[in-house]
């Protein structure tokens, strides 16, 4: 009997570890919304690490990996950081990408109900159909932008 040569061994490696890393991808489109009024971003899962950045309540961010008290999450720019999971909620909301109408209905043609400006968090009221997305913002106000002109669905 032939011994199995190293690219087999390799290829026999990455398939056992195959596994481990698909938790990871199935919370790759999981996101929450900061809950608290200001959340520290750290460069590890420690309050001890190096301070990043700070994010706003409601500010939406993206799940990479949940480890204890701790989530590994990315922002709007792609910039991936730690923060405590206390600090976020699983409310849903999304960020505009820019400065934005926002419409009374799904329907560019519709009348504009109010305007945001770019990093504007807003309550996701419904997910995307069609394009558009359902959305509210904190004074009340609610209404429909395209798909694309928001981060965070």
């Amino acid at each position: 009997m032939q011994r199995p040569t190293n690219a087999f061994r390799r290829l026999l490696l990455a398939l056992s570890l195959l596994p481990a890393f698909l938790p990871a991808a199935a919370h790759a489109l999981d996101y929450r919304s900061v809950s608290v009024p200001r959340a520290v971003l750290y460069d590890a899962p420690s309050a001890k690490g190096k301070k990043l950045f700070v994010v706003s309540q409601f500010y939406p961010v993206e799940v990479i990996v949940e480890l204890g008290e701790w989530i590994k999450v990315r922002d709007k720019t792609g910039g991936l950081a730690w923060i405590e999971s206390k600090d976020l909620a699983a409310k849903r909301t999304v960020v505009a990408v820019d400065h934005a109408d926002v419409h009374e209905t799904a329907d560019a043609a519709s009348s504009v109900v109010f305007k945001v400006d770019k990093d504007v968090a807003l309550e996701l009221v419904e997910a995307p159909a069609n394009g558009w997305v359902k959305v509210k913002h904190r004074d009340g106000l609610t209404g429909y932008l395209p798909a694309n002109q928001v981060w965070g669905i």
